[in-house]
């Protein structure tokens, strides 16, 4: 495979009513000293399978490019970020076989849904995503951080020739066309996010929306990841669905010799050999980090900001690494690397992992979004009541001598009710191995996950 595609992707916040009373039309809340600020800007299209109407409005407010944050709350929020992916996989490390996800897709998206959230729903879901900024400084302060990351695209080096770097990042959110929207609501997702409100028919015609919406996702993953929301999910219930999209497309800085790749043993947990593909980099300098009982080595893509970590745990000791990894060790792990001549073998890999997170994220101190009694979306609207019912998340992840090719996916839905040695060090990738995909600028994780079989 020629390039490298992230994909985190989507969220999908379905939110669907209680009650039954016809709902009044789109209109924002009234504001005495604004004029109303939403408004349909696009025309329909029609949904080649079920013929779903899609109009599109959005705030007249354009997204905020210079947000009101200082470089400590970016940082703080990249910190909490990291948090939450270890606390996240902390709580699914015990699933069987390889693991990945993308925290980042999952803290994002449901950051939108807590444009809407009020009072205690709002603090519980700030306290499960680890976030430690005051309410109002979340989501600029998320705004700034995508800016950050879109930035170290356009500083990517385009000369190299066979290698490429490509990163979008979209956000959308996809309402019942004759259901009112808070004005406020709309307003943040479009300052801080850069989200239109997509409107749809799903009382009339549920299996059209959801088909609208799997295509605006499928195209905006490149086709990675089709059918994100299944036959069903969607009702005439239905209310919202938020979704984010990343795509990032690489290749690496240091491309692996496909003539070098040979077969090679792997040792799984219990000691089981297998034989795998390794591929070979010979003689370059890489940053690279040796602990009592690990190694830690990056790879970095041909945009240099972002790279791909690679914790290896000593034999024998990767199931008590991996549950002692926490944010403080995480930390103490990337702040001593250095740059060092080095020969690294490396298996490629391809896998897929399905998460229901619900019990994770309820775990995490979630549970009252999750409540049909006590959950409080009212930021969204007044008119009908509101709760999380499913959380579904899915991600892919291959990796072969020119890159990375990587998609996630989470549907949300909602109902009512540095000294360079003189020879190279060898770094040999033969057992079970964490990793991830970081824009090291900020210190944001991407994509999260092991490798326990290649």
């Amino acid at each position: 495979m020629k390039m490298f595609i992230i994909l985190l992707i989507v969220f999908s916040l379905v939110f669907l009513s209680a009650c039954q009373s016809a709902p009044e039309p789109v209109s924002p809340d009234p504001q005495p000293t604004k004029e109303p600020f939403v408004e349909p800007i696009a025309s329909t299209k029609d949904n080649k399978t079920n013929q779903q109407s899609v109009n599109f409005i959005k705030s007249e407010l354009p997204r905020e490019t210079n947000p009101n944050v200082d470089e400590l709350e970016i940082k703080t929020l990249a910190e909490d970020n990291t948090a939450f992916a270890l606390a996240f996989y902390n709580q699914i490390l015990s699933k069987d076989g390889n693991i990945i996800f993308s925290p980042f897709s999952i803290s994002l998206a449901l950051s939108m849904a807590m444009a809407g959230a009020e009072t205690t729903t709002e603090q519980t879901m700030a306290n499960a995503l680890q976030f430690s900024l005051t309410s109002n400084k979340i989501h600029p302060s998320f705004n700034a951080l995508l800016l950050a990351i879109e930035e170290s695209q356009e500083q990517t080096p385009t000369d190299i020739e066979g290698s490429h770097f490509q990163l979008n990042m979209a956000n959308s959110i996809w309402g019942e066309e004759d259901f009112e929207f808070k004005a406020a609501f709309l307003e943040t997702l479009a300052r801080q996010y850069g989200a239109g409100l997509f409107t749809v028919d799903f009382k009339e015609n549920p299996e059209g929306a959801r088909l609208a919406i799997n295509d605006w996702v499928a195209e905006e993953t490149e086709q990675k990841i089709r059918d994100i929301i299944p036959i069903g999910v969607i009702n005439p219930f239905t209310r919202l669905v938020l979704a984010n999209a990343i795509y990032f497309n690489g290749s690496w800085l240091y491309p692996f010799n496909e003539n070098n790749t040979s077969d090679a043993p792997f040792y799984s947990l219990d000691g089981t050999e297998s034989t795998v593909k390794m591929m070979h980099l010979y003689g370059k300098n890489l940053n690279y980090g040796k602990g009592e009982n690990y190694q830690v080595v990056n790879l970095p893509y041909l945009s240099s900001d972002f790279s791909m970590t690679i914790i290896l745990p000593n034999l024998g000791s990767f199931e008590e690494f991996e549950a002692q990894l926490g944010l403080n060790k995480m930390a103490n792990i990337l702040s001593n690397m250095s740059y060092t001549r080095a020969d690294l073998q490396m298996p490629k890999f391809d896998f897929e992992t399905d998460i229901n997170a619900n019990n994770v994220l309820i775990a995490l101190g979630m549970g009252e979004a999750f409540d049909p009694e006590f959950a409080d979306f009212s930021g969204i609207t007044d008119k009908e009541d509101l709760f999380i019912t499913d959380v579904l998340h899915k991600a892919t992840i291959t990796v072969d001598e020119t890159g990375t090719e990587a998609a996630a996916a989470t549907a949300v839905l909602i109902s009512i009710t540095s000294a360079m040695p003189e020879e190279a060090i060898s770094i040999i990738i033969d057992r079970p191995f964490l990793f991830m995909i970081r824009h090291e600028t900020t210190d944001t994780i991407l994509f999260l996950g092991r490798v326990l079989q290649p």
